[in-house]
């Protein structure tokens, strides 16, 4: 996949982002595909409302892979704390397991991994996200 490059009012720009969030304690709670294809379809909805574009997103059993194209102009902390948030309590609402599994509502690691994808090409970065969900049902 090439670098697409998009334009401001004074600009040229391709930004791709690597992200990586781990679930707290590194439970193991992304075993259920309901609970995983609850995380893509809230993160695809805040990703819209950022105006971002999630190219690939999968999980292993205790964190997800994020691939994303943004502008110039996106907060990139408060996009992120936005995924956390709202992932985290739909996902805590929906699912009682995962609720008594991490308790005093703390869903998420407080850190999380970010790098931009210009040291590797695209393709090698969505390969290793697509591998992600071929190990978490490996490991089922």
């Amino acid at each position: 996949m090439p670098y697409e490059l998009d334009k401001g009012a004074h600009s040229v720009y391709s930004l791709y982002y690597h992200f990586i969030q781990v679930v707290k304690y590194r439970k193991k709670v992304f075993t259920n595909d309901a609970i995983v294809d609850l995380l893509k379809t809230k993160s695809m909805e805040i990703a819209h409302t950022f105006d971002v574009d999630i190219l690939e997103i999968e999980c292993d059993k205790d964190h997800f892979h994020m691939l994303f194209k943004s502008s110039l102009l996106l907060n990139i902390p408060q996009f992120i704390n936005a995924v956390k948030t709202i992932t985290s309590k739909e996902i805590q609402r929906r699912s009682s397991n995962v609720k008594r599994e991490l308790w005093k509502g703390k869903f998420w690691s407080p850190s999380y991994f970010l790098a931009t994808s210009g040291h590797v090409t695209l393709d090698v970065l969505k390969r290793y996200v697509d591998s992600q969900e071929v190990k978490r049902n490996e490991n089922l």
